[in-house]
């Protein structure tokens, strides 16, 4: 996602205490109790120092479908009041917050203290908390001097990779745990909306710089690569519009999965998908097209954590196919997307976005089995911040 330059967002964390009545079942249905928010009964937790998966599991046996739900998305509450930020969180029991440009304060210790807040309520189970920091167009940290790629693409890579490195101490240093800063698309088209923010214009040279860049953030922050399948083939806004070009499997093979490819063997722990149609391969855009996220998983080879850009952006279109924020949630997490990223208006309840997706569960249109892996993944990525530390 794109937004104004110094936007952000913040907020996440799990709520994963067994509601009173629903510890028995509670994976298959959503109770009043559950719905209503009345105060949990706790429930063992698991040790926090078992492995991330071992972990993982035992948390997971622990939860409610609800619980598991609402872990999938990664939403944003404006302002910079630590305590309203947690309780957001909280109250939602969020996997995820986005920090947007109306959550950085002046300082990095000002930031700090929020960060630390939406950690606080579960050490061991910190939320996701994500961040645009690109540097260049994409700056959300106004102490970020540092380069972004319009400057990096015409210096060798192992620029790329320390600036990378500085940008992830920064940013580790304030609390954020997840950089969506890795601009994996390509082109050469100076009129294309991302142009400025490409790490290379062909193939090769992007995928150098990308893989630079998520060795250099590796260990100190996750590393995004974004927007899966690549935005470079249209000049067009996919804030604005649904971009769409007539591109095939054997053109995206060639020219913009290289970048992908070699980010993902570099280390990348996180996917973004794009709302962009290469109606060549699927004319669904590729955040809702289950054909893509087999293409990722089965010729690219990744199998950690995929997410959407913001869906608000679909919303946005004007298009009447994507009115419904709930539906798009739905469809997105049916497509194969482990996460939704959602920077919702003032007139989306997040409530309503975890019902929805809960509701497509009990009738059959989401199998139980893919929101326990999606629920799992991140369950085992968010303890291994925790241990990492």
């Amino acid at each position: 996602m794109q937004r104004h330059r110094w936007m952000t967002a913040v907020a996440l964390v799990m709520l994963v205490s067994t509601l009173a009545g629903c510890a028995a079942g509670g994976s298959t249905s959503l109770s009043a109790h559950a719905r209503t928010h009345r105060s949990p009964v706790p429930s063992p937790a698991p040790a926090a120092t078992d492995p991330p998966a071992a972990y993982a599991d035992e948390r997971l046996g622990n939860m409610t479908l609800r619980q598991k739900v609402a872990g999938l998305f990664m939403l944003h509450a404006p302002g910079t009041d630590p305590a309203a930020l947690r309780q957001f969180v909280d109250r939602h029991g969020l996997g995820g917050v986005i920090l947007m440009g109306d959550n950085v304060p002046a300082t990095p210790e000002a930031l700090a203290s929020e960060t630390a807040a939406l950690r606080s309520s579960d050490p061991d189970l910190p939320p996701l908390i994500g961040i645009d920091e690109e540097g260049g167009d994409v700056t959300r940290l106004p102490w970020d001097g540092l380069p972004g790629a319009e400057a990096l693409r015409s210096q060798p890579p192992d620029v790329t990779q320390r600036v990378f490195a500085q940008r992830a101490a920064l940013l580790k240093a304030v609390g954020v745990n997840l950089n969506f800063g890795t601009v994996a698309d390509v082109t050469a088209d100076p009129n294309s909306f991302i142009a400025d923010r490409v790490l290379g214009t062909d193939p090769a040279s992007a995928a150098a710089r990308v893989a630079a860049s998520v060795t250099g953030e590796r260990g100190t922050v996750l590393s995004t690569l974004k927007h899966f399948p690549g935005h470079g083939e249209t000049d067009a806004d996919s804030h604005h519009t649904v971009p769409n070009a007539p591109v095939d499997h054997d053109r995206w093979a060639a020219q913009d999965a290289p970048s992908f490819r070699a980010g993902i063997a570099a280390g990348a722990e996180v996917v973004m998908f794009g709302h962009l149609a290469y109606t060549g391969v699927d004319a669904a855009p590729a955040s809702l097209s289950p054909v893509w996220h087999r293409i990722l998983a089965d010729e690219l080879g990744f199998h950690g954590v995929t997410i959407t850009d913001d869906l608000r952006m679909l919303q946005d279109t004007g298009l009447p196919q994507y009115a419904d924020a709930a539906a798009n949630a739905v469809a997105a997490i049916a497509a194969g997307n482990t996460m939704i990223l959602l920077v919702q208006g003032a007139d989306t309840d997040p409530d309503v976005l975890i019902d929805a997706v809960v509701a497509a569960v009990q009738d059959g249109r989401i199998a139980p089995s893919r929101i326990d892996s999606d629920a799992r993944a991140l369950l085992e990525l968010r303890h291994s911040i925790a241990v990492r530390g």
